[in-house]
């Protein structure tokens, strides 16, 4: 087929390598602008832009396809180019942008969108997160024919996966790309002959995009919210505890049993570990990071920061 891919981030460009390698001509690549990252905040290309570079794909880089947005006039020469260029259908993946009804209309077979959920559980910008946070044991990979709604368009296929004891955001976003991935060129291989199957009216959740006020811990909630706090926000935006005035980044921990004599946010040091009284149990601190310095395990951790027995973090709600 002939495709417009529209989508920004490492999630996206492993759809784009898929449906590049399975043989189908990208005419088009929409991705967001580029932006400043990194220490020096140099302008930096999108892992989309990157690969489309590398094999010489066509990229537009609109600020909006809004016509009635403060980039209208931007707006208006991107559709112009969607019109113009002869295409079958738009494959969407985390674009990062929103698609008017006037772009949806475009693509002869529709838009597509490759969303890391079972919808219509976990709407919105960051399903991944929000899956590990709320304790899902399950989450999947939704193929959805795109309307003006909040990702609430009807269904052409699902697979679900199992959420790992142990999965971060990382680990599950990378097995959810995969996956997403080979979805979608098995989607553009049966689009003519998928039956699309409108959401369920029941089960609606909504994905709230990740703040940075988020991260930082309350440990007067339970241990196993804590815990599932951190896995979900690793390594955006990285949870933190204040101790003694410094903001220490929690990386990785466990759910463990303490004396029950610790007050909340307690530090307690015992054979080379950390651990801290919750509202509920306890967090054993298995990796940490302090300011300018690098992740390290729990023992090795120590040897560079001075901790005492005793000591607490702050409580504060978030």
């Amino acid at each position: 087929m002939k495709v417009i891919f529209a989508g920004t981030p490492e999630f996206a460009a492993t759809a784009l390598a898929a449906i590049h390698a399975a043989g189908h001509e990208i005419v088009l690549v929409l991705t967001q602008p580029d932006r400043p990252a990194g220490r020096g905040m140099q302008l930096s290309a999108s892992a989309v832009k990157q690969f489309a570079l590398q094999h010489h794909l066509p990229i537009s880089q609109p600020k909006s396809l809004r016509l009635d947005g403060n980039y209208s006039q931007e707006a208006q020469e991107a559709h112009h180019l969607l019109q113009e260029i002869p295409h079958d259908v738009m494959i969407v993946a985390a674009y990062g942008l929103i698609l008017p009804e006037s772009v949806l209309t475009i693509p002869p077979l529709g838009c597509l969108n490759i969303h890391a959920s079972l919808l219509p559980r976990w709407r919105g910008a960051a399903p991944i997160h929000r899956a590990i946070e709320a304790g899902d044991v399950e989450t999947g990979i939704t193929i959805m024919q795109m309307d003006s709604g909040l990702d609430t368009g009807a269904m052409l296929s699902t697979q679900r996966i199992h959420i790992a004891s142990d999965d971060n955001q990382m680990t599950l976003h990378n097995k959810l790309a995969v996956l997403g991935a080979e979805m979608v060129v098995d989607a553009l291989r049966r689009l003519r002959r998928l039956i699309a199957a409108p959401q369920p009216a029941e089960g609606v959740t909504y994905a709230s995009k990740i703040s940075k006020q988020e991260a930082a811990l309350d440990f007067a909630q339970p241990a196993r919210v804590l815990e599932r706090k951190i896995r979900a926000f690793n390594p955006f935006p990285g949870a933190y505890g204040v101790l003694n005035g410094v903001i220490l980044k929690l990386w990785n921990a466990e759910v463990t049993s303490g004396p029950l004599s610790a007050k909340t946010g307690q530090l307690i040091m015992q054979d080379q570990s950390l651990l801290i009284a919750c509202g509920e149990e306890f967090l054993r601190l298995l990796t940490l990071q302090k300011p300018g310095g690098k992740r390290l395990p729990a023992s090795e951790f120590l040897k560079g920061f001075s901790l005492s027995d005793g000591d607490c973090f702050e409580i504060f709600a978030e």
